[in-house]
């Protein structure tokens, strides 16, 4: 069974987040919650629509911040998600600490651009924070990326295109969302939309524990959006600035040159972390500001379990369950976890994934979740290595790091995939 989490470990990562909390602001955010929630189908709460017109920007540079809204006024603050000791509850909030003071903007009524300052910030994952006269909030989350690439060894990349995928706002009315998720909807949806719920991108928060994980144990990483990757030059420029690439989130829409730049950073030795499910699954490309869906990517002949190890195989709400340990837990991934072969820990489900005849013949299946949805569908959390030396985990579930704040046993096992993947 998961072990609790000694009062000593919980008093030393309670002072680490405190320290790194002070040192960027001392006070926290505190975000408004309206009554009701923004749900998936198309209703959400009224909220201040805005949306940044790109999915990252440099340090020192200007971004540009779209508002939809009939006041004539604004209350407008940015925060940086991760360092805060706020727990997020549910889907239509983001906590942060704050990086600049509120500030009142004067604005016209209706559809209006506003410029808002980058400042000398650390790489990561920032938001805006609307708020109305009449008690409306908005949240506009963006990627502040390096100033260059490879300021740091580790990179974390973050589903933006996944984000809008399933972003079900009904932009043109018809009453439909605007989604490929949504039936008769085509395939394409457009870039740069603010989110349903009041701003916050579908299912952010049951990956939020990694962000706070990071900030908290002073881990030290490059933020980059789906765009900045798309950027780098070739594989062997991402191998020579990067160790270490952590796909966070559920990293479902991929480009190819998105496929093609993190393939064959593998090949070059360069190691991967999937802590979510359904990775690499989709094939899409930009057209503009517009993502067009062009089908499976193993029905392109590049099954994803011969890059993550494992692929997508089922998808239900609900059950969830823990992980049993099947690996030997004496070996570095369960180090200093206390955990035994056959022992349970976190919480798992919502999308699994699986071994198949593609996965490389080295892979490790570390702990699974047996039958999870019915006969033969159990989620597996996988491990290989190649020739060329690099290293890959999959956690084969969604929820991994959702709870890692106060589990030891997921911070125990981030640390020890850390030592081992993001030392090069």
């Amino acid at each position: 069974m998961m072990r609790r989490m000694s009062r000593r470990v919980a008093a030393g990562i309670l002072a680490a987040a405190v320290a790194v909390v002070g040192s960027t602001l001392t006070a926290r955010s505190q975000v408004t919650s309206l009554e009701g929630r923004a749900g998936s189908g198309g209703s959400a709460v009224p909220a201040v629509e805005a949306a940044f017109a790109h999915e990252s920007y440099r340090p020192n540079s200007r971004a540009r911040l779209i508002v939809r809204d009939p006041s004539r006024q604004l209350v407008m603050q940015t925060f940086r998600s991760g360092p805060e000791l706020d727990d997020t509850t549910t889907d239509d909030e983001m906590q942060g600490v704050p990086v600049t003071r509120r500030k009142v903007v004067q604005r016209l009524p209706g559809v209006q651009p506003l410029s808002v300052p980058v400042g000398s910030w650390e790489s990561g994952l920032y938001f805006i924070r609307l708020e109305a006269a009449d008690g409306r909030v908005g949240f506009a989350p963006f990627i502040v990326a390096p100033r260059r690439i490879g300021v740091h060894r580790v990179a974390v990349v973050l589903p933006t295109l996944t984000w809008q995928a399933y972003n079900f706002r009904d932009d043109d009315g018809d009453g439909s969302a605007d989604s490929w998720y949504a039936e008769g909807s085509a395939d394409r949806v457009r870039l740069g939309r603010a989110h349903l719920d009041r701003g916050v991108p579908y299912g952010f928060r049951y990956h939020l524990g990694f962000h706070k994980w990071l900030h908290w144990s002073r881990k030290q990483a490059d933020y980059l959006s789906q765009w900045d990757l798309e950027q780098v030059a070739s594989s062997d420029v991402l191998a020579r600035e990067y160790d270490l690439l952590v796909f966070a989130g559920h990293h479902e829409y991929v480009s190819a040159k998105e496929y093609d730049l993190v393939e064959g950073f593998r090949d070059r030795g360069g190691n991967l972390m999937f802590l979510s499910a359904n990775n690499f699954f989709g094939r899409v490309e930009r057209k503009g500001q517009t993502l067009v869906r062009l089908g499976r990517w193993r029905d392109h002949a590049r099954p994803e379990a011969a890059l993550v190890g494992v692929q997508y195989t089922a998808h239900q709400r609900e059950p969830r369950a823990p992980w049993i340990a099947r690996y030997s837990t004496r070996s570095w991934p369960f180090g200093g976890t206390g955990l035994r072969s056959g022992s349970r820990f976190a919480r798992g489900g919502v999308e699994i994934d699986q071994v198949t005849s593609a996965s490389p013949s080295q892979i490790q299946v570390l702990a699974e979740i047996p039958d999870l949805f019915g006969p033969g569908k159990t989620a597996q959390m996988t491990y290989y290595e190649t020739p060329a030396g690099a290293r890959v985990f999959a956690a084969g579930a969604f929820h991994l790091t959702r709870g890692v704040t106060s589990d030891f046993v997921v911070w125990r096992l981030l640390e020890n995939l850390w030592a081992r993947l993001a030392a090069g």
